[in-house]
């Protein structure tokens, strides 16, 4: 029988969650009458009995699962059948952001999974929320970002003293003010970059052709390389490709990645950026000033607004971090 909150008594004394292990910054504090909401000391006693985990598992586990009640407890959840999928994904994230190691979050969330399937059993839910969540080796890693003033910094790395600095400035002005793939970035023809239109012609996976904008720092940059370099580049190898190394011949994918690993390094950038970085920072920039999602998706090629939704995590991410720099209570 799953006990009420008429069951518990009174009495609503504060107890602290056993903590996760040495260094745990964050404490969850949960009344102490909530494990027995949550039927902790009745699960520790099936993986005892029933299920014959070592001393150690029932341990780890039912510290995992008192957490989770208190967690669940401070949002409004008098028991297990007020525990949603949302609330559980909430809960992995934030045991994250407590600084739990992976493997730790992983047995957390195993823990989860195995308590649903007693309080199946036991009839005290219906349904079990676990069913989807996934275990941090199942996360998609956030791509890395550069701040809007390492962008500029790097935007400004290519000097005259380099006698390729139109390419490499025009080079760098597109990747990023595009955000293009780098087999985009080297595939360009010198017909796709639409001056009077303010646009530039990709075609990207499968050939499939888009149509991106541009701002006036990259088509200034495009057009000052066109007149002044390109022609002494070209020596009748370009292939009417915009971007020509010094030998006259269209750029490879290593030869983008060294030059923009130059430019990095010139800038004094820590870290470590990649032709896709710009790209990221290129679409997290865009929704960060309030572009409309389903614009920044058609202006990467996304075929699957999914996709794009990976950026709005990002997004989240900043906001975090700005609640938690600048909020009295963050």
């Amino acid at each position: 029988m799953v006990a009420t909150p008429s069951a518990l008594g009174p009495s609503r004394v504060s107890a602290p969650i056993p903590p996760a292990g040495p260094g745990e910054a964050a404490r969850v504090a949960a009344p102490a009458a909530t494990p027995r909401a949550f039927l902790v000391e009745r699960f520790a006693d099936h993986l005892s009995l029933e299920a014959g985990h070592s001393p150690r598992t029932i341990e780890a586990y039912q510290r995992d699962i008192a957490r989770l009640a208190a967690f669940a407890s401070a949002r409004g959840a008098s028991g297990p059948a007020g525990v949603t999928p949302t609330l559980l994904r909430e809960f992995v994230y934030f045991l994250k952001d407590l600084g739990l190691a992976p493997a730790s979050i992983r047995r957390s969330i195993s823990a989860v999974r195995t308590w649903y399937r007693f309080l199946l059993a036991e009839g005290a839910v219906r349904e079990d929320p676990s069913e989807r969540l996934d275990p941090p080796a199942r996360w998609r890693t956030l791509p890395e970002v550069l701040s809007v003033t390492d962008v500029e910094r790097l935007l400004a790395a290519p000097t005259l003293d380099d006698p390729l600095c139109f390419r490499d400035r025009a080079m760098l002005e597109l990747g990023y003010g595009a955000g293009l793939r780098v087999s985009e970035w080297i595939g360009l023809g010198t017909k796709d970059v639409l001056f009077d239109d303010q646009l530039v012609r990709v075609f990207g996976k499968g050939g499939k052709e888009r149509l991106v904008p541009i701002g006036r720092a990259a088509i200034a940059a495009v057009a000052v390389y066109l007149r002044e370099l390109r022609p002494r580049l070209e020596r009748g190898r370009g292939k009417g490709i915009l971007f020509l190394n010094a030998r006259g011949s269209p750029l490879s994918r290593m030869g983008a990645w060294k030059i923009l690993r130059k430019y990095v390094e010139a800038a004094g950038l820590a870290t470590a950026v990649s032709p896709h970085t710009l790209r990221h920072s290129f679409a997290t920039h865009l929704l960060e000033g309030g572009a409309d999602l389903r614009a920044v998706q058609e202006m990467l090629g996304h075929a699957d607004i999914a996709t794009t939704q990976l950026y709005t995590h990002i997004d989240r991410e900043y906001l975090r971090q700005v609640h938690r720099q600048y909020h009295p209570r963050g």
